[in-house]
């Protein structure tokens, strides 16, 4: 391990500690909030390195005593045997970690190719990772949607956020992370009359949420067009251009909101959306500079890219970047993705230890 990342790590956590003790940095929730996020996630390093220097300790004293009474060299051995485990996992917490696993994140499902029994997919999707979110005490809002005429979501960006400072510094993207690419599904859809099996896909990209201090924008690089919010085929749901469409002129991101009732409230949506875009958008550009390891989530909703297929017949769910099988898909789509979730994780921790930067997520 790395004495002098052990070193500056432990610092770092030092002087967060004395800053969180200030009342003062509770006059700026977001400041607090982004500091007590670090300072989660280096406790577990300060912990598990007061654990082994307790150890370390402990041991050279009862090695001490061991000549004078016979039962402290029995400890002496026992506090031998743990030391390997204590130094293994101080050095898999001293591996660094992806900057974003503390962060919020925004999840954007869109259908593909198989028209409505896709969107209705991608409804499914959405309501696993509602339930997901339920299941782990998450807080879900959905920030913009575009329905399908026949109750599916061709269209949909859901914000998911932790309830205050998640432990560990393990935040909703450290577990939604895996997600981004394309999902497909095998089933006879509800619209098919001859029950054959048909397959269609809709993609998933997971954004970590931006704040304001990670992506400065400037107002001049934007393009700002209102325009009436419209429902299934288009038609129109209400009298006011109060729906926005925002348009990054330097990289072209566009980001269109119609959900909410007024124009400032759907520019504020808007924005938020557009931060996280560029974000990633950042850390993509940055990634590739350093390696071309890693993919973009998804490049298109095409059925051959898959990253999982939701097989109905045989209630079956497969990732094939891990080559990953279980028969519980009614379960997962109920929200109990934990299984495949945690072996994706398990990969990851094993390509890093290995010496691989992440596991890809193509």
């Amino acid at each position: 391990m790395s004495n002098e990342r052990l070193m500056s790590l432990l610092e770092e956590y030092a002087d967060l500690e004395k800053r969180l003790a200030d009342p003062a940095i509770h006059a700026d929730q977001n400041t607090a909030r982004r500091v007590g996020r670090r300072f989660a996630e280096l406790s577990p390093i300060h912990k598990a390195n007061g654990e082994l220097e307790q150890v370390r300790e402990d041991l050279e004293a009862a090695r001490e005593l061991s000549a004078e009474d016979a039962a402290f060299a029995a400890e002496a051995e026992e506090l031998s045997a743990r030391l390997p485990r204590l130094e293994e996992r101080l050095a898999e917490l001293l591996i660094p970690r992806d900057p974003n696993d503390a962060k919020d994140v925004i999840l954007e499902i869109k259908a593909g190719e198989g028209g409505e029994e896709s969107a209705l997919f991608a409804g499914d999707l959405l309501r696993m990772y509602q339930r997901y979110a339920e299941r782990h005490g998450w807080v879900t809002e959905v920030i913009e949607a575009q329905s399908s005429d026949m109750g599916g979501v061709k269209d949909v960006s859901v914000a998911i956020k932790t309830k205050g400072v998640p432990e560990g510094g393990n935040g909703v993207w450290s577990r939604l992370k895996w997600e981004g690419g394309v999902h497909r599904v095998q089933r006879v859809p509800v619209t098919e009359s001859q029950g054959r099996i048909h397959t269609s896909a809709a993609g998933v990209l997971v954004l970590p949420e931006a704040e304001e201090v990670d992506v400065q924008i400037d107002a001049n690089d934007l393009r700002i067009d209102v325009f009436r919010s419209s429902g299934p085929g288009g038609q129109s749901v209400n009298t006011t251009d109060s729906a926005v469409r925002i348009t990054h002129l330097p990289t072209g991101v566009v980001v269109s909101c119609q959900n909410e009732k007024s124009q400032l409230q759907n520019r504020e949506q808007a924005m938020r959306i557009l931060r996280s875009r560029l974000l990633a958008h950042a850390q993509e550009a940055a990634a590739a500079e350093a390696s071309d390891a890693r993919k973009s989530q998804v490049r298109t909703v095409d059925r051959s890219e898959r990253i999982r297929t939701y097989n109905f017949p045989q209630n079956r769910i497969t990732d094939h970047r891990i080559g990953f099988t279980a028969y519980n898909l009614d379960l997962v789509l109920a929200g109990d993705v934990d299984g495949v979730l945690d072996a994706l994780t398990e990969a990851d921790r094993a390509a890093r230890l290995a010496g691989d930067t992440e596991l890809s997520r193509k």
